[in-house]
Protein backbone atom coordinates (compact mmCIF):
# COMPACT_ATOMS: atom_id res chain seq x y z
CA UNK A 1 0.00 0.00 0.00
CA UNK A 2 1.44 3.23 -0.78
CA UNK A 3 1.28 6.30 1.51
CA UNK A 4 0.37 9.67 0.12
CA UNK A 5 0.41 11.79 3.45
CA UNK A 6 2.40 14.78 2.80
CA UNK A 7 3.72 17.60 5.09
CA UNK A 8 2.97 21.36 4.16
CA UNK A 9 4.19 23.94 6.68
CA UNK A 10 4.54 21.52 9.40
CA UNK A 11 0.78 20.25 8.67
CA UNK A 12 0.38 16.35 8.20
CA UNK A 13 -2.28 16.39 5.54
CA UNK A 14 -3.13 13.41 4.21
CA UNK A 15 -3.26 13.57 0.74
CA UNK A 16 -1.31 16.66 -0.65
CA UNK A 17 -4.48 17.33 -2.68
CA UNK A 18 -6.03 20.61 -1.01
CA UNK A 19 -9.76 22.31 -1.53
CA UNK A 20 -8.54 25.99 -2.52
CA UNK A 21 -10.25 28.96 -0.95
CA UNK A 22 -13.54 29.50 -3.32
CA UNK A 23 -17.34 29.77 -2.81
CA UNK A 24 -17.34 25.91 -2.49
CA UNK A 25 -15.31 26.53 0.20
CA UNK A 26 -17.71 28.52 2.56
CA UNK A 27 -20.59 25.97 3.30
CA UNK A 28 -19.79 23.13 6.12
CA UNK A 29 -22.01 20.47 4.26
CA UNK A 30 -19.55 20.67 1.28
CA UNK A 31 -16.39 20.82 3.88
CA UNK A 32 -17.30 17.81 5.15
CA UNK A 33 -18.31 15.94 1.54
CA UNK A 34 -14.24 17.63 0.71
CA UNK A 35 -13.17 15.49 3.88
CA UNK A 36 -15.01 12.53 3.18
CA UNK A 37 -13.51 12.13 -0.10
CA UNK A 38 -10.26 12.38 0.95
CA UNK A 39 -9.04 16.27 0.67
CA UNK A 40 -5.91 17.15 2.40
CA UNK A 41 -7.09 20.02 3.80
CA UNK A 42 -9.36 23.48 2.92
CA UNK A 43 -8.96 26.51 2.52
CA UNK A 44 -11.96 28.93 3.71
CA UNK A 45 -13.57 31.16 1.54
CA UNK A 46 -11.11 34.06 1.70
CA UNK A 47 -12.37 36.98 3.96
CA UNK A 48 -11.94 40.45 2.08
CA UNK A 49 -10.66 43.44 3.42
CA UNK A 50 -12.26 45.86 1.41
CA UNK A 51 -15.77 43.86 1.83
CA UNK A 52 -15.12 44.60 5.38
CA UNK A 53 -14.48 48.57 4.82
CA UNK A 54 -17.35 48.39 2.51
CA UNK A 55 -19.73 46.63 4.99
CA UNK A 56 -18.80 49.66 7.41
CA UNK A 57 -19.20 51.97 4.86
CA UNK A 58 -22.82 50.71 3.32
CA UNK A 59 -23.86 49.98 7.45
CA UNK A 60 -23.08 54.04 8.36
CA UNK A 61 -24.60 55.22 5.16
CA UNK A 62 -27.80 53.48 5.20
CA UNK A 63 -28.61 52.62 8.61
CA UNK A 64 -28.20 55.72 10.70
CA UNK A 65 -30.68 58.49 11.20
CA UNK A 66 -28.66 61.74 9.82
CA UNK A 67 -28.54 63.35 13.34
CA UNK A 68 -26.75 60.66 15.17
CA UNK A 69 -24.16 61.30 17.68
CA UNK A 70 -20.34 61.50 16.78
CA UNK A 71 -19.80 58.51 18.74
CA UNK A 72 -22.61 56.63 16.89
CA UNK A 73 -19.85 55.86 14.46
CA UNK A 74 -17.65 54.54 15.45
CA UNK A 75 -20.04 51.91 17.56
CA UNK A 76 -21.38 51.16 13.91
CA UNK A 77 -17.79 50.37 12.16
CA UNK A 78 -17.39 48.51 15.48
CA UNK A 79 -20.01 46.55 15.10
CA UNK A 80 -19.80 45.82 11.63
CA UNK A 81 -16.55 44.45 11.61
CA UNK A 82 -17.36 42.07 14.83
CA UNK A 83 -20.78 41.07 13.04
CA UNK A 84 -18.84 40.16 9.56
CA UNK A 85 -16.16 38.32 11.45
CA UNK A 86 -18.33 36.49 13.87
CA UNK A 87 -19.65 34.84 11.02
CA UNK A 88 -16.49 33.86 9.32
CA UNK A 89 -15.09 32.67 13.14
CA UNK A 90 -18.43 30.59 13.52
CA UNK A 91 -17.39 28.93 10.10
CA UNK A 92 -14.06 27.84 11.48
CA UNK A 93 -15.09 26.38 14.47
CA UNK A 94 -17.74 24.45 13.24
CA UNK A 95 -15.67 23.33 10.68
CA UNK A 96 -13.13 22.58 12.72
CA UNK A 97 -15.75 20.58 14.99
CA UNK A 98 -16.62 18.60 11.76
CA UNK A 99 -13.94 17.10 10.12
CA UNK A 100 -10.54 16.23 11.27
CA UNK A 101 -8.12 17.50 8.96
CA UNK A 102 -6.71 21.28 8.42
CA UNK A 103 -8.86 23.97 7.65
CA UNK A 104 -7.05 27.05 6.56
CA UNK A 105 -8.49 30.48 6.90
CA UNK A 106 -7.64 33.15 4.18
CA UNK A 107 -7.39 36.83 4.22
CA UNK A 108 -7.38 38.64 0.69
CA UNK A 109 -5.56 41.57 1.72
CA UNK A 110 -4.07 45.11 0.01
CA UNK A 111 -3.04 46.52 3.03
CA UNK A 112 -1.14 46.28 6.66
CA UNK A 113 -3.75 48.33 8.30
CA UNK A 114 -6.01 47.64 10.91
CA UNK A 115 -8.02 44.45 9.51
CA UNK A 116 -4.37 42.20 11.08
CA UNK A 117 -5.92 42.30 14.27
CA UNK A 118 -8.73 39.92 12.82
CA UNK A 119 -5.77 37.27 12.48
CA UNK A 120 -5.31 36.72 16.42
CA UNK A 121 -9.16 36.24 16.26
CA UNK A 122 -9.00 33.53 12.94
CA UNK A 123 -6.33 31.57 15.49
CA UNK A 124 -8.72 31.56 18.13
CA UNK A 125 -11.03 30.28 16.44
CA UNK A 126 -9.48 27.41 15.87
CA UNK A 127 -7.50 27.35 12.20
CA UNK A 128 -4.61 25.94 11.02
CA UNK A 129 -2.82 27.95 9.39
CA UNK A 130 -3.64 31.43 7.52
CA UNK A 131 -3.29 32.32 3.46
CA UNK A 132 -2.81 35.75 2.96
CA UNK A 133 -3.81 36.41 -0.69
CA UNK A 134 -2.00 39.02 -1.71
CA UNK A 135 -1.90 41.34 -4.82
CA UNK A 136 -1.55 45.06 -5.88
CA UNK A 137 -2.20 45.33 -9.70
CA UNK A 138 1.33 47.41 -10.52
CA UNK A 139 -0.91 49.97 -12.58
CA UNK A 140 0.08 53.37 -11.01
CA UNK A 141 3.06 54.71 -12.85
CA UNK A 142 4.13 56.73 -10.15
CA UNK A 143 4.94 53.80 -7.63
CA UNK A 144 7.97 52.30 -8.51
CA UNK A 145 9.10 47.81 -7.72
CA UNK A 146 10.12 48.71 -4.51
CA UNK A 147 7.27 50.78 -3.23
CA UNK A 148 4.83 47.73 -4.14
CA UNK A 149 6.90 44.74 -3.05
CA UNK A 150 7.34 46.34 0.45
CA UNK A 151 3.40 45.71 0.76
CA UNK A 152 3.78 42.17 0.97
CA UNK A 153 6.70 42.58 3.99
CA UNK A 154 4.88 44.91 5.50
CA UNK A 155 1.42 42.81 5.86
CA UNK A 156 3.36 39.55 6.46
CA UNK A 157 5.48 41.29 9.71
CA UNK A 158 1.88 42.37 10.83
CA UNK A 159 0.25 40.06 11.08
CA UNK A 160 3.31 37.70 12.19
CA UNK A 161 2.96 39.93 15.32
CA UNK A 162 -0.65 38.95 15.86
CA UNK A 163 0.03 34.87 15.01
CA UNK A 164 1.89 31.97 15.66
CA UNK A 165 0.02 29.77 13.71
CA UNK A 166 1.58 28.77 9.63
CA UNK A 167 1.22 31.79 7.35
CA UNK A 168 0.90 31.49 3.88
CA UNK A 169 1.27 34.33 0.88
CA UNK A 170 -0.69 33.07 -2.42
CA UNK A 171 1.10 35.30 -4.59
CA UNK A 172 1.13 36.36 -8.60
CA UNK A 173 3.76 36.24 -10.70
CA UNK A 174 3.56 40.24 -11.45
CA UNK A 175 7.37 40.77 -9.98
CA UNK A 176 10.23 42.10 -11.79
CA UNK A 177 12.16 39.56 -10.06
CA UNK A 178 9.83 36.70 -9.31
CA UNK A 179 12.54 34.80 -8.05
CA UNK A 180 14.31 36.76 -5.72
CA UNK A 181 11.26 38.16 -4.10
CA UNK A 182 10.03 34.94 -3.38
CA UNK A 183 13.39 33.42 -2.19
CA UNK A 184 13.35 37.17 0.19
CA UNK A 185 9.48 36.16 1.62
CA UNK A 186 10.59 33.08 2.37
CA UNK A 187 13.90 34.84 4.63
CA UNK A 188 11.04 37.04 6.16
CA UNK A 189 9.16 33.90 7.54
CA UNK A 190 6.31 33.22 5.43
CA UNK A 191 5.85 29.12 6.12
CA UNK A 192 4.42 28.45 2.98
CA UNK A 193 3.54 30.39 -0.87
CA UNK A 194 0.97 29.64 -3.08
CA UNK A 195 1.76 29.82 -6.92
CA UNK A 196 -0.11 31.19 -7.82
CA UNK A 197 -3.28 33.22 -7.02
CA UNK A 198 -5.72 33.86 -10.16
CA UNK A 199 -7.58 36.98 -10.80
CA UNK A 200 -10.46 38.91 -11.98
CA UNK A 201 -10.14 39.16 -15.72
CA UNK A 202 -11.88 41.88 -17.34
CA UNK A 203 -13.58 41.27 -21.01
CA UNK A 204 -16.05 43.80 -22.88
CA UNK A 205 -19.86 42.74 -23.71
CA UNK A 206 -19.38 44.56 -27.21
CA UNK A 207 -23.56 44.50 -26.86
CA UNK A 208 -23.97 46.29 -24.11
CA UNK A 209 -20.63 47.55 -23.94
CA UNK A 210 -20.00 46.72 -20.46
CA UNK A 211 -17.01 45.19 -18.45
CA UNK A 212 -17.88 41.94 -17.95
CA UNK A 213 -15.27 38.87 -15.90
CA UNK A 214 -14.32 35.99 -18.35
CA UNK A 215 -11.80 33.19 -17.69
CA UNK A 216 -14.07 32.60 -14.52
CA UNK A 217 -12.62 28.87 -14.29
CA UNK A 218 -8.70 27.63 -15.28
CA UNK A 219 -8.01 25.54 -17.95
CA UNK A 220 -5.35 22.31 -17.96
CA UNK A 221 -3.04 24.29 -20.12
CA UNK A 222 -3.11 26.73 -17.15
CA UNK A 223 -0.67 24.57 -15.72
CA UNK A 224 2.63 25.30 -17.40
CA UNK A 225 2.89 28.70 -15.61
CA UNK A 226 3.06 27.67 -12.51
CA UNK A 227 4.49 24.29 -13.09
CA UNK A 228 7.83 26.38 -14.62
CA UNK A 229 8.09 28.38 -11.37
CA UNK A 230 7.07 25.71 -8.96
CA UNK A 231 10.45 23.88 -10.78
CA UNK A 232 12.43 26.45 -10.21
CA UNK A 233 11.79 27.54 -6.92
CA UNK A 234 11.08 24.61 -4.78
CA UNK A 235 14.92 23.82 -4.06
CA UNK A 236 15.63 27.48 -3.17
CA UNK A 237 13.21 29.07 -0.71
CA UNK A 238 13.56 28.61 2.89
CA UNK A 239 9.57 27.36 2.96
CA UNK A 240 7.08 25.10 1.64
CA UNK A 241 5.81 25.74 -2.04
CA UNK A 242 1.94 25.07 -2.96
CA UNK A 243 1.27 24.82 -6.65
CA UNK A 244 -2.32 26.44 -7.86
CA UNK A 245 -3.79 26.89 -10.77
CA UNK A 246 -4.32 24.74 -13.76
CA UNK A 247 -4.57 21.39 -11.80
CA UNK A 248 -7.10 19.56 -13.23
CA UNK A 249 -6.80 15.78 -13.37
CA UNK A 250 -4.32 13.29 -11.24
CA UNK A 251 -1.75 13.74 -13.90
CA UNK A 252 -1.77 17.62 -13.29
CA UNK A 253 -1.42 16.49 -9.35
CA UNK A 254 1.59 14.51 -10.12
CA UNK A 255 3.47 17.18 -11.99
CA UNK A 256 3.41 19.35 -9.58
CA UNK A 257 4.87 17.20 -6.81
CA UNK A 258 7.53 15.75 -9.40
CA UNK A 259 8.87 19.21 -9.65
CA UNK A 260 8.76 19.96 -6.20
CA UNK A 261 5.09 21.64 -4.67
CA UNK A 262 4.71 19.96 -1.24
CA UNK A 263 0.66 20.57 -1.62
CA UNK A 264 -1.39 21.72 -4.56
CA UNK A 265 -4.88 23.43 -4.56
CA UNK A 266 -7.71 22.69 -6.40
CA UNK A 267 -11.10 24.45 -7.38
CA UNK A 268 -11.82 25.11 -10.88
CA UNK A 269 -12.08 21.11 -11.45
CA UNK A 270 -14.42 20.62 -8.91
CA UNK A 271 -16.67 23.68 -9.99
CA UNK A 272 -16.75 21.53 -13.84
CA UNK A 273 -16.03 18.22 -13.04
CA UNK A 274 -17.44 17.74 -9.55
CA UNK A 275 -16.22 17.01 -5.88
CA UNK A 276 -15.60 13.07 -6.99
CA UNK A 277 -12.40 14.87 -8.56
CA UNK A 278 -10.88 14.44 -5.26
CA UNK A 279 -11.40 10.75 -5.10
CA UNK A 280 -10.54 10.38 -8.65
CA UNK A 281 -7.04 12.20 -8.06
CA UNK A 282 -5.98 10.62 -5.45
CA UNK A 283 -6.56 7.55 -6.41
CA UNK A 284 -4.79 8.32 -9.76
CA UNK A 285 -1.60 9.27 -7.83
CA UNK A 286 -1.72 6.39 -5.70
CA UNK A 287 -2.29 4.26 -9.28
CA UNK A 288 1.10 6.18 -10.47
CA UNK A 289 3.06 5.64 -7.70
CA UNK A 290 2.30 1.56 -7.31
CA UNK A 291 3.42 1.57 -11.13
CA UNK A 292 6.55 3.42 -10.54
CA UNK A 293 7.71 1.87 -7.52
CA UNK A 294 6.86 4.78 -4.99
CA UNK A 295 5.82 4.17 -1.55
CA UNK A 296 5.70 7.68 -0.43
CA UNK A 297 5.62 10.90 -2.05
CA UNK A 298 9.14 11.73 -0.51
CA UNK A 299 10.37 8.84 -2.58
CA UNK A 300 9.65 11.40 -5.99
CA UNK A 301 8.73 15.24 -4.49
CA UNK A 302 11.08 17.43 -6.37
CA UNK A 303 12.48 14.75 -8.73
CA UNK A 304 12.44 17.20 -11.34
CA UNK A 305 12.73 19.93 -10.15
CA UNK A 306 15.12 22.48 -11.54
CA UNK A 307 18.00 21.76 -9.57
CA UNK A 308 17.85 17.71 -9.91
CA UNK A 309 16.65 17.87 -13.48
CA UNK A 310 18.46 16.16 -15.82
CA UNK A 311 18.33 19.50 -18.28
CA UNK A 312 17.41 22.66 -16.15
CA UNK A 313 17.76 24.38 -19.22
CA UNK A 314 14.09 23.62 -20.45
CA UNK A 315 12.66 25.40 -17.58
CA UNK A 316 14.41 28.74 -17.79
CA UNK A 317 13.69 28.56 -21.91
CA UNK A 318 11.48 31.23 -22.99
CA UNK A 319 11.58 31.55 -26.63
CA UNK A 320 9.76 30.01 -28.53
CA UNK A 321 11.26 27.27 -31.49
CA UNK A 322 9.24 25.43 -33.98
CA UNK A 323 11.19 22.12 -33.29
CA UNK A 324 11.36 22.72 -29.89
CA UNK A 325 7.46 22.54 -29.61
CA UNK A 326 7.64 19.61 -32.19
CA UNK A 327 5.70 21.72 -35.14
CA UNK A 328 7.27 21.63 -38.03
Amino acid sequence: MVNIETKYMGLTLRSPLIVGSSGLTNSLKNIEEFARLGAGAVVLKSLFEEQIQLEISHTASHDVPGNYYPEAEDYISNYSRQHHLGEYLDLIRKAKQLVDIPIIASINCISADEWTVFARKIEEAGADALELNVFVLPSDPSHGADENEKLYFSILDEVKKQVKIPLALKVSYYFSGLAKMMLKLSWAGANGIVLFNRFYSPDINIDTMKVVSSHVFSTPDEIALSLRWVAMLSDRLYCDICASTGVHDSSGLIKQLLVGAKAVQVASTLYKDGFGQIEAMNAGLKQWMEKQGFENIADFNGRMSFKKSDNPAVYERVQFMKHFAGIE
